[in-house]
């Protein structure tokens, strides 16, 4: 396994810095031309030995993400940057993340934050730790571990799952918010006997993105690759604001129904796995709990077609088709969306992709991975095209 990223949160000129080294699925009709196959045989394997699409995460180093999970939030000012009032506001900004993830997981993520409500000084300046040349792993551990051992005397870090640190808003130098991962193979942080694996150090883009920036870090935490671009110019070209591991203010940052299958929010009967013989599926919108949420079309190892229906953006509404690699590293498009209307113009708040979905009527083709879809409103129809 590869050692850690320093994960970053999806900004345009985020850096990644290597390291030295609760809703039952519904019951569904038979599909009329269609052919049972297992869901699971459409599941793909991981292939980039760190967060990427593949559904064998490995829960030693990746917390799953369903049930209970137990995190809580550190506060820091620095002698640099010592804090002006009190912590509410910060505690504020952040509370709104614990009722969009148990939406997002349809009741199946149960995040809760505990807030330590009063500032814990930081040994170091703000501007010592590197955040503003990205950061390194070996940086970034030691960040933690100095916010930790700062606020030990006050908790005991084996009742959580998750460390939130929080930076004051006036410490300029901590520019943006990566997400701490433990590697099994090193010295980590360890607290109260308990191993300090998983955590999040915010920034100051956390005023930026709002509350979701919470939920795109925990992403990765639960094993999500980023689907931003890490290179230019167009860093949102491959998903726009289709799903919050993408554009975290977009449009419609609901989770990918992908991401949802992985993480254990939706089940194996609410997925349908195309078999060579095709088939016609009816698919509710990720946005509503239950029912059948998505259509995976595989076409090879690691590579496979997913099918979504979307009916909360602003920006257009019907099936979402994208293009899904596990072998693709994070940050690298692992997952692409196929735009509907490539040559239209985007209305303002859209990015390019946000009008992508296919309406009723509309067809998708892949003349090389011999895939067709047809769009019948709430209804795909699906083809394996021969030679």
């Amino acid at each position: 396994m590869l050692r850690p990223l320093v994960l970053a949160t999806a900004l345009a000129a985020s850096v990644l810095a290597l390291p030295a080294a609760a809703h039952a699925a519904e019951p569904h009709a038979a599909e009329p031309h269609a052919t049972k196959a297992r869901a699971a045989d459409c599941a793909l394997p991981g292939r980039t030995g760190w967060t990427d699409e593949g559904h064998d995460t490995d829960h030693r180093q990746f917390r799953a993400a369903t049930g209970r999970i137990r995190s809580v939030m550190l506060f820091v000012d620095f002698p640099d940057a010592a804090a002006e009032g009190g912590t509410a506001q910060y505690a504020d900004h952040f509370a709104p993340a614990q009722q969009w993830l148990a939406a997002a997981s349809y009741g199946k993520a149960r995040l809760s934050i505990t807030p330590v409500r009063k500032w814990f000084r930081m040994p170091q300046d703000s501007t010592t730790y590197g955040f503003e040349r990205g950061i390194s792993y070996e940086q970034h551990r030691l960040y933690v571990r100095q916010a930790v051992a700062a606020a030990d005397a006050d908790v005991d870090f084996s009742l959580y799952d998750i460390v939130y640190i929080v930076p004051s808003r006036n410490a300029a130098a901590v520019t943006f918010s990566p997400t701490y991962l433990w590697d099994p193979a090193q010295s980590g942080v360890v607290a109260d006997g308990a191993e300090v694996k998983w955590g999040v150090t915010f920034g100051q883009d956390m005023w930026r993105w709002g509350h979701k920036v919470l939920a795109h870090e925990t992403g990765h935490i639960f094993g999500l690759p980023d689907l931003y671009s890490f290179a230019g110019p167009d860093h949102h070209r491959f998903v726009g604001g289709w799903d919050v591991m993408g554009l975290i203010s977009g449009p419609s940052p609901q989770p990918f129904a992908w991401h949802a299958w992985k993480l254990g929010w939706i089940s194996d009967g609410q997925v349908a796995c195309v078999p060579a013989s095709g088939g016609s599926y009816r698919l509710t919108p990720v946005e509503r709990p239950g029912g059948r949420k998505l259509v995976v079309v595989k076409t090879g190892e690691t590579s496979a077609y997913a099918i979504e229906s979307r009916k909360g953006s602003a920006c257009s509404g019907g099936m979402v088709i994208y293009k899904i690699d596990s072998a693709v590293a994070t940050g690298e498009g692992s997952i692409h969306v196929m735009d509907a209307k490539p040559d239209a113009i985007p209305s303002a708040g859209c990015h390019a992709l946000d009008d992508g979905a296919y309406g009723s009527g509309e067809v998708f083709t892949d003349g090389s991975a011999k895939v067709r879809v047809e769009v019948r409103g709430d209804v795909v129809r699906v083809e394996r095209l021969r030679a």
